[in-house]
């Protein structure tokens, strides 16, 4: 039997840099993950480069950019622990690294350096501080007792593994949430914090692709790859969200950068709304077509690919943007007479349709899921949780750190920065009991 100053359930990003700050303040850590390679997220996200940081992130209201019961749960963390002090962590390691879009921070080279840095720096541990990793290695069991003679008294947890039975009196919990598939990451910490009475959260996929009827989405099959930058909305008055990226059509309904930031507010039911030009006003876009009705021979679909790709431009006089229930409402009378030359066009159709090119609301039916979701949504609740030190209030020695807490990051770093940002709050508050 061993016995370490913390056990840190999860070799991902939240639990391998949590070990390594524990460990350079002094103690002794044991590192469990039951796959075979450590942070595999990490390995594949930003496609293999790893969007491992956002300068964007206001540290005045760095929730602004999480989704959760209470965003606002972050804000310690993320304003002790910011994206400047990862950078100056990812300079120290001679990482380089390039902002690539709205603050978003990659690696030049490979994701792998953001691994092989955090494995660095697990191995620099201090003062006798130390981590050990077992992988893989399985969790069976947890036990829990109030007064160990093991650690003067304190409490103990008993942890029974495929590689026996150790003991610690601060376990982490950092296992990551169920997003990414072939990541293998499971709903353990969601398990085990039901097993100390913990609240739970139900979870959903997250930054995920949204689907429509298959149906009423067919007629748009077709546009299938096109992409385009384009405004999407969610919600009203003060809860709208509004989202200035792009979008890309699917077989199976929209996807692409806009939608998945959209998806995490997204409630089933509701509709989405989607301007398709937004770099130009509805008012302007009318006038525009019928100025252009004045001296023109074309086809409306033909001038409207002035400012819309040709194929979103044909499908959108032929009604298709408008054309069955959940996917908007052009008038029929507008969509019969849109496939036509545009001088042959009623004024009142060319304003109807410019207004649905700047207000296409949908009405989604639900989402592709965990397989193709880049976060979870839901888990412990914050409410169980100091927001200082992530340690469970009603459970001494037991913290939840990353994506199990119900905090989720908008897409472009800032899902990496709550993990950098609660495992570092969570490591600098563990108690180091020196035990022989």
């Amino acid at each position: 039997m061993e016995c370490f100053d913390a056990i840190v359930i999860g070799g991902g990003a939240a639990g391998l840099f949590c070990a390594g700050v524990a460990a350079q303040r002094g103690l002794r850590v044991l590192l469990l993950d039951h796959s075979q390679q450590m942070a595999e997220k990490i390995r594949i996200s930003g496609g293999g480069r790893c969007n491992f940081t956002n300068r964007d992130l206001d540290l005045h209201a760095p929730h602004r950019h999480y989704v959760g019961e209470n965003p606002s749960f972050a804000r310690s963390a993320l304003s002790r622990f910011t994206p400047q002090d990862f950078v100056a962590l990812v300079q120290r390691h001679h990482i380089g690294f390039h902002e690539k879009h709205k603050g978003q921070l990659f690696c030049d080279h490979s994701a792998n350096d953001i691994i092989q840095m955090l494995l660095r720096e697990c191995d620099a541990g201090a003062m006798g501080g130390s981590v050990t990793r077992w992988q893989p290695c399985a969790v069976n069991q947890v036990a829990f007792s109030p007064y160990s003679a093991l650690f003067n008294g304190s409490c103990s947890y008993e942890i029974s593994t495929d590689q026996g039975v150790v003991h610690a009196p601060a376990l982490v919990v950092a296992t990551g949430g169920f997003a990414v598939t072939n990541t293998a990451a499971t709903d353990f910490g969601l398990r085990l914090a039901r097993q100390f009475g913990l609240t739970t959260l139900s979870t959903r996929p997250a930054l995920v692709p949204l689907t429509f009827d298959s149906t009423q989405w067919h007629p748009l099959a077709a546009l299938a790859g096109l992409a385009l930058p384009v405004e999407l909305a969610f919600g009203q008055k003060k809860q709208r969200v509004v989202f200035d990226e792009d979008l890309l059509f699917t077989h199976k309904g929209l996807s692409g950068p806009g939608v998945l930031q959209i998806s995490s507010y997204w409630q089933e039911g509701q509709p989405i709304a989607i301007n398709l030009l937004p770099a130009h006003t509805g008012t302007h876009l009318a006038d525009a077509l019928l100025q252009a009705k004045k001296s023109s021979k074309k086809r409306t679909a033909n001038e409207l690919a002035r400012w819309l790709p040709a194929r979103l431009a044909d499908a959108a006089c032929q009604g298709l943007l408008g054309s069955g229930e959940g996917l908007g409402g052009l008038s029929a009378s507008t969509r019969s007479v849109l496939d036509r030359s545009i001088s042959d066009t009623p004024d009142k159709a060319l304003v109807e349709l410019a207004q649905s090119i700047h207000q296409w609301n949908l009405l989604p039916n639900g989402t592709e899921g965990y397989r193709k979701a880049e976060a979870m949504a839901g888990g412990v609740d914050t409410r169980e949780l100091s927001q200082q030190t992530l340690e469970a209030k009603r459970q001494p020695g037991l913290y939840f750190i990353g994506e199990v807490v119900d905090i989720t990051g908008w897409l472009g770093g800032y899902n990496f920065q709550w993990a950098w940002a609660s495992a570092h709050a969570c490591a600098m508050a563990l108690p180091s009991l020196h035990h022989t």
